[in-house]
Formats: structure tokens, C-alpha cells, sequence
């Protein structure tokens, strides 16, 4: 008889578990979401040490200095466009670059080099009067070999006659 009500007990667990078992619901719920982490971006922007990042931070019509025909000399606008690429070098002190001196079509080439290396070496000058080291800055006279305006006018001339800075990478 033991054997019989431990029969019935067992077989009454048993029913009563099935009784409990769960069913799947009709419905699914929605996966869990996750929380973003925030990761961390790289900054947006150019580099610095970039032509790009220098054009940026100086505006493009500082890294640019232009001059009147035959002549070298710095001019109060042409301080006022220096004065801020010295902020910026100064900003920047692991940055070398180059002022590149170049002149219009006329003239002969021999002539020409010599008067871009004079506008190179005046806005070079002008920058180390104002704290720059010599040792970042090199020059170089390109003449009439890399105009950025073509044509045979006054404008294009006054567009060519220029010392432009180009940050060395």
C-alpha cells in the first residue's frame, strides 16, 4: 500500500507541475535595447600641421601676400596678413613652412627669380622680427614659373606677384 500512495502522490506531482508549466505567449516581446556608449570620435576638422588646417585657422586671404610691380617691400596690409600667421606659428611652434616668392610673366626668368626671392626673404624677415624662429621658416623663388592666374593683363600680373606660405608637413 506504501507503494501505491507513493504512486498517487508522484503522479498527483506530476500533474500539478505540468499545471505550472508556462506557455509561449502569443505575442513576442520586443528585443531589449541596448544603451549607446558614446564613443569617443576622432575631432572633425583638418590636422594641424595641414595646408588645410592653416588656411582654416588663418582665413585664405592671410597666407597670401602681394606686391606692387618690381617691388619687395612689406606695405601695412601686407604686415596686417603676416602679423596673423605669426599668431598662428607662434600657436604652433612644432610647425616649419616655406614662403614661396613669385612674380608675373614679364621680365626675364633670371630677373624674376631674383625678385621672388626677395619677396620670399622680406615676408620671411617680417616674421622673424615679430618672434618666429629663422630655423622653421625656408624660401623659396619660383619667378614667373607658377603663375595662378594666366593672361596678359594687370590683373592676372597683380595675382602672380605674390609670397604665398605653405605649411611644410
Amino acid at each position: 500500500m506504501n507503494t501505491r500512495v507513493a504512486t498517487g502522490l508522484m503522479l498527483a506531482s506530476t500533474i500539478a507541475l505540468a499545471a505550472c508549466q508556462k506557455k509561449a505567449p502569443e505575442e513576442l516581446p520586443p528585443p531589449p535595447t541596448q544603451t549607446a556608449t558614446p564613443t569617443p570620435t576622432a575631432p572633425t576638422g583638418p590636422t594641424v600641421g595641414t595646408q588645410q588646417h592653416f588656411t582654416d585657422a588663418v582665413g585664405v586671404a592671410n597666407t597670401v601676400v602681394y606686391f606692387d610691380t618690381d617691388r619687395y617691400n612689406i606695405d601695412s596690409e601686407d604686415s596686417a596678413k603676416l602679423q596673423v600667421q605669426g599668431q598662428y606659428f607662434s600657436q604652433y611652434p612644432q610647425l616649419n613652412f616655406t614662403v614661396e616668392g613669385h612674380a608675373d610673366e614679364r621680365g626675364t626668368r633670371e630677373y624674376n627669380l631674383a625678385l621672388g626671392e626677395r619677396r620670399a626673404n622680406a615676408a620671411k624677415n617680417y616674421l622673424v622680427s615679430i618672434g618666429i624662429p629663422a630655423n622653421r621658416i625656408r624660401t623659396v623663388s619660383y619667378g614667373k614659373e607658377r603663375p595662378v592666374a594666366l593672361g596678359s593683363n594687370e590683373s592676372a600680373w597683380a595675382q602672380n606677384r605674390r609670397a604665398a606660405t605653405v605649411v611644410i608637413n
